[in-house]
């Protein structure tokens, strides 16, 4: 009887453990967490490729350290070339094939928006990705859905807030991607400017697979603005910049989106075009490790060594290698805050309710706060402007949602 007993216990014992094993979220093993993720490593946005392997370098850092909560970080990210349709093959990919646990890190605002329906009728978590966008931030539809970088509207505000308040009377000529990076940040603009004396009297689009925006700017000049405002990424702003020089348009003031602020990115701008790109403003809300500033900040060692020791090709002037090393802060300590008994809707629970307070990679006072309904986790930026060297910080904090 007594036999019978045991072998009973041990019968349930097994099929408990059987049903906890098959009830694991996929991406989880007692050792293991698998992210994933698309980038662009070719392609034309090329530039933002490095956020991958900076990312996955800090992972590395973590892992070395023990991992989080005894789990080491298996990250693995793909090529999309910047393209959507490759995008959802590739996340499909990651998804049925490779088994992630969440999707973490993806750049692009058409491309989130192309594999985010996918994603959520899947239920794997959609954290952290490269996007700033309205469309993006639908917490009631989308739970699992968050971007990383400031709102796209909000940074439009900022520059019409500082128009309005330094240049009251000025004619402002937009030149701005065709989605909804381009998009909301002229309705940030417009919006922050209304009926405070600066007016938009010109704005031109062009498509990310456009050659080149020569014939938009030359619109825009025509126009008679003397505010220049580049809503643009890498290629195009460059182009933008270029072609203004080419005009011999020397507009009063430049204003250049975030995410083409990139010491490289803005090192080719200034060479061929150095008057225009003197005094253009930005805002900030990274540390910037060429900047002079940080030398002796801990951050910046810290970043030094991880690259050196695990993505020795990297460039340590690449700013969206620092970037990915941010992305992956957040994401270690979310993964910490979930606890170990990790699945996606704990996940994005502790997704939705953060206050982290000591990211090293941000500037100071900037925090990542979250709630259930506020899906914009970098709540504050700076103003910065580029003196053709640095950028220069040119405001307190401020609001960017």
């Amino acid at each position: 009887m007594r036999h019978a007993l045991l072998a009973g216990v041990v019968i349930l014992l097994l099929a408990a453990t059987a049903g906890a094993a098959t009830s694991a979220d996929p991406g989880i093993t007692p050792t293991t967490i698998v992210l994933g993720g698309t980038v662009p490593l070719s392609g034309e946005a090329a530039a933002f490729g490095s956020v991958g392997p900076g990312a996955k370098a800090y992972f590395a850092y973590v892992n070395a350290k023990g991992g989080v909560n005894g789990r080491k970080i298996d990250y693995r990210y793909l090529d999309d070339g910047y393209d959507p349709a490759q995008t959802v093959q590739l996340t499909r990919q990651l998804v049925e094939q490779d088994k992630v646990f969440a999707i973490f890190n993806s750049v692009g605002t058409n491309n989130n928006l192309a594999i985010r329906p996918y994603l959520s009728a899947q239920k794997v978590p959609q954290l952290f990705v490269g996007d700033g966008s309205d469309a993006l931030a639908q917490p009631r539809k989308y739970p699992g859905t968050m971007g990383l970088l400031p709102s796209y509207r909000g940074e439009g505000a900022v520059y019409g807030r500082t128009l309005a308040k330094t240049r009251p009377k000025a004619k402002i000529a937009v030149l701005h991607e065709n989605n909804d990076l381009g998009k909301d940040m002229t309705r940030g603009l417009s919006r922050a400017i209304a009926g405070k004396g600066p007016r938009i009297v010109a704005s031109e689009p062009y498509e990310y697979t456009d050659p080149d925006v020569s014939s938009q700017v030359a619109k825009l000049r025509a126009s008679g603005a003397d505010t220049l405002v580049l809503f643009a990424t890498p290629k195009f702003m460059i182009q933008g910049v270029v072609a203004a020089h080419k005009l011999g348009w020397q507009p009063a003031t430049v204003v250049i989106a975030s995410v083409s602020i990139e010491p490289g990115i803005m090192g080719i701008a200034k060479v061929n075009a150095p008057e225009i790109t003197k005094g253009a403003l930005s805002i900030a809300f990274l540390k910037n490790p060429n900047d002079p500033v940080w030398a002796k900040d801990a951050a910046r060692t810290l970043y030094l060594q991880i690259l050196k020791k695990y993505a020795p090709g990297a460039k340590p002037s690449d700013v969206y290698n620092w970037y990915g090393m941010t992305a992956a802060w957040t994401m270690t300590e979310t993964l910490k805050r979930s606890g170990r008994n990790l699945t996606r809707a704990g996940l994005v629970k502790t997704a939705q309710n953060l206050d982290l307070r000591k990211n090293p990679f941000l500037l100071p006072e900037i925090t990542i706060r979250t709630s259930p309904t506020k899906y914009f986790p970098i709540a504050n930026i700076y103003l910065y402007r580029y003196d053709n060297k640095e950028w220069v910080r040119a405001s307190p904090l401020q609001p960017a949602r």
